[in-house]
């Protein structure tokens, strides 16, 4: 039943699966579904181009085969491009909270009595050992 639907979709199923795995790239972001929906999308504008002309070649085998080389050929390019035009953050340290930290200064609030004090970072109070 399933398969007699995607058959009847013909080429909007490649358009429909393409832009179900950018939904997901939203979902769960990591630049990796963003390759293979545009990969589907390809797939899918070529099939819709090659449906009217009734061509005997483009079978559902091709289009998956079409599917995975362009997959792993985007991926490819997307990746090498995108460590070749890595921009510089402005704050660096901005996830890494121990990083952040060194280089600080603490004002003691309370002083260290039988080995334990508070001292204030920021806006927090931490308690520490001495």
């Amino acid at each position: 039943m399933v398969l007699d639907w995607i058959r009847d979709l013909g080429g909007w199923s490649w358009i429909i699966l393409g832009l179900v795995l950018l939904g997901l790239e939203i979902l769960a972001p990591g630049i990796f579904f963003l390759w293979l929906g545009a990969a589907a999308l390809v797939i899918g504008t070529i099939s819709l181009t090659v449906w009217g002309l009734g061509a005997d070649l483009w079978v559902w085998q091709v289009q998956v085969l079409g599917f995975l080389v362009l997959s792993v050929v985007l991926v490819y390019v997307g990746r090498s491009w995108l460590t070749r035009n890595e921009t510089e953050s402005d704050e660096p340290l901005l996830n890494d909270r121990v990083a952040q930290l060194v280089g600080q200064t603490a004002t003691l609030e309370e002083p260290i009595t039988n080995g334990i004090g508070l001292v204030r970072l920021g806006d927090t109070l931490w308690r520490v050992k001495g």
